[in-house]
């Protein structure tokens, strides 16, 4: 109790700086200074006595899809909160689940604004994903007999050792869910390490796995190809950080004198950035599309930046080469399943710590490129371009091991029909 009564101070008196990093991040994405009476906790209106789902961001709300669709199906009567961090992940509930879901941003963590959340709100159940571990949400959800469920649940050695730091606080906080579902074996044995009890936790498999080619999707794909009327070859890189872009372009641009007809996909993860990559990319001399203009691919085209959101996995479906980023410096890389849906070969960078065990699960099976040094970009591009049977290869044993490893999606929605049956 010592360890929560100082968290709790400490939380709420950082409150004014919190606010203030949010006024600070709004000077790029004018998002985050918006609808902050949410942050505090003051939702608006929403139903009560639902189920209420946290998904931090755009990855997380991908990820969940099959789970709020199954969920839709079997609880219509129950209102669905889809909560976010990110001003992205708002924008992607939205555009993913229209009014089908209700939408608010998580409250920041301290017990005043919990509090007002939780009173508004009087779930029947709070489920968190992966590494969204709120000490103050979780005990007083757990105070009100609000069943708590971790799904989708990760810790990589990294976040292992840095919450061992805090395992004061952190442990309690494991031992109040009813239930962790861990992506694989290993997470599970982490979550256990940092405390929690070994009969919470149990191996459900990863949620990212259960993605599927929807008829939506094939459409958006063959929307995609018509738009690019010109006779490329397509790398695409998707969800890349800033100092990745250039690492990109240079390859890009030294494979392009090879191959000419090359055409290069550039997806970044914050639309913030938008312009200043199209800057990037023309001081290297490339010709620019923006995907937002609607405008058509040509033959002169050497760049199509995606300033749009949540059309990457389309974009993965037109590619020859798709390369993960978030993997070359230190975010720790982004989902490299996507790709796998269709069968593309796929390149990573050297840091893959958020999909470490994705990663070597792809490495084993021959599936997936990781790159030891970032500096092999360019030959790496430039070898699977040329050999064709090794990157189709590559493609279809990603492909392969991404089927075989489907069903976390209805394992969840098990877990969590016996929560709410209880």
């Amino acid at each position: 109790m010592l360890s929560l009564l100082l968290y709790q101070f400490v939380s709420l008196i950082l409150v004014p700086l919190f606010i203030l990093a949010l006024f600070i991040r709004s000077r790029k994405q004018i998002a985050y200074r918006q609808r902050l009476g949410e942050r505090l906790g003051l939702v608006g209106k929403l139903d009560k006595g639902g189920i209420v789902l946290h998904a931090a961001s755009v990855g997380e709300v991908l990820a969940i899809k099959p789970v709020v669709e199954e969920l839709l199906a079997q609880y219509p009567q129950l209102p669905l909160t889809v909560t976010t961090f990110t001003p992205t992940g708002s924008a992607q509930v939205k555009k993913q689940f229209g009014d089908k879901v209700q939408h608010c941003y998580i409250p920041l963590d301290n017990i005043l604004s919990v509090s007002l959340f939780l009173t508004k709100l009087k779930p029947r159940i709070l489920i968190l994903m992966e590494t969204e571990l709120w000490p103050q949400l979780i005990h007083s959800s757990y105070k009100r007999n609000i069943p708590l469920l971790l799904i989708n649940a990760r810790l990589s050695v990294k976040s292992l050792a840095s919450y061992q730091k805090l395992r004061w606080l952190i442990a309690p906080a494991l031992n109040k869910f009813h239930r962790i579902l861990a992506q694989s074996e290993e997470n599970r044995e982490r979550f256990i390490a940092l405390g929690a009890a070994p009969e919470r936790v149990s191996h459900s498999g990863n949620l990212k796995y259960d993605i599927h080619l929807t008829d939506a999707l094939e459409a958006k794909v063959e929307q995609l190809r018509e738009l690019h009327i010109a006779n490329h070859r397509v790398i695409v890189a998707g969800s890349t950080h800033q100092g990745e872009e250039t690492l990109i372009v240079k390859a890009f641009f030294e494979v392009k004198q090879l191959y000419p007809d090359l055409l290069l996909v550039l997806v970044p993860r914050h639309p913030e950035r938008f312009a200043k990559v199209q800057d990037l990319c023309q001081q290297h001399g490339l010709s620019v599309v923006r995907r937002a203009s609607g405008d058509d691919i040509t033959e002169q085209t050497d760049v199509w930046l995606v300033d749009t959101l949540g059309e990457l996995l389309a974009f993965y479906g037109i590619a020859d080469i798709c390369i993960v980023a978030g993997s070359f410096f230190d975010v720790g890389g982004h989902n490299p399943l996507e790709p796998a849906l269709f069968a593309k070969p796929i390149v990573v960078g050297p840091n893959m710590a958020n999909f470490q065990d994705v990663c070597e699960q792809l490495l084993r099976a021959e599936g997936i490129v990781q790159l030891k040094e970032n500096q092999q970009l360019q030959q790496q591009l430039q070898h699977l371009l040329g050999a064709r049977d090794e990157a189709k290869s590559l493609g279809q044993h990603a492909q392969a091991l991404l089927a075989k490893n489907q069903g976390a999606a209805q394992r969840t929605k098990t877990e969590i029909e016996q929560i709410l049956a209880q």
